[in-house]
This record gives structure tokens, C-alpha cells and sequence, in this order.
């Protein structure tokens, strides 16, 4: 199902939900290389590696730190399941 207004992306963890929202476009780690997910992406499913998944909400860049995982992009839903970095403290 298309979203109008954006892609819907949802990233999970083993453990948690981490992300749901609407956003312009998705930047992900691939294996391959990183790539961007805009509207009316092809569908694929792809590993992805250590990096961040970058994402644009309401004109605000947000990114989850991921160590792996995978992704599924189809009819402008980006799902993403992956174990996900903790932030260290300095």
C-alpha cells in the first residue's frame, strides 16, 4: 500500500521497537554500500552492515547507530530489523 506523505519506516530490534514515522527518505548501511530509500523505491531486500540508518522527519535528520541486520523496502514501507548500537557515555 503507497503512503501518501512519505515512506513509513519501521526499525526493530531483538528486543524493542525503536522507530515508526512517516519520513521523506531513508539512507541505509547496505553490505554493498550505503543507498537511499525515496518514494517509489523498486522493491528489495538487503543485508545491511555496521553504520547508521539516516532518516528525515518533518525537516529534521534523525539516524540509529546498528552494528547489522536487514531490510525490506516495498511499496513505500521500509522495515528494518537489526541489532541495534547503544550509545556509549563519554
Amino acid at each position: 500500500m503507497r503512503h501518501k506523505g512519505g515512506i513509513l519506516l519501521n526499525i526493530s530490534s531483538p528486543e524493542s521497537h525503536v522507530v515508526g514515522h512517516m519520513v521523506s527518505q531513508v539512507k541505509l548501511p547496505g553490505t554493498a554500500g550505503s543507498f537511499t530509500v525515496l518514494g517509489g523505491h523498486a522493491p528489495l531486500i538487503t543485508s545491511l552492515s555496521e553504520g547508521d540508518i539516516e532518516y528525515i522527519v518533518g525537516g529534521e535528520v534523525k539516524s540509529v547507530h546498528i552494528k547489522s541486520g536487514f531490510a525490506e523496502v516495498q511499496n513505500d514501507t521500509v522495515s528494518v530489523c537489526a541489532e541495534i548500537q547503544e550509545k556509549q557515555n563519554a
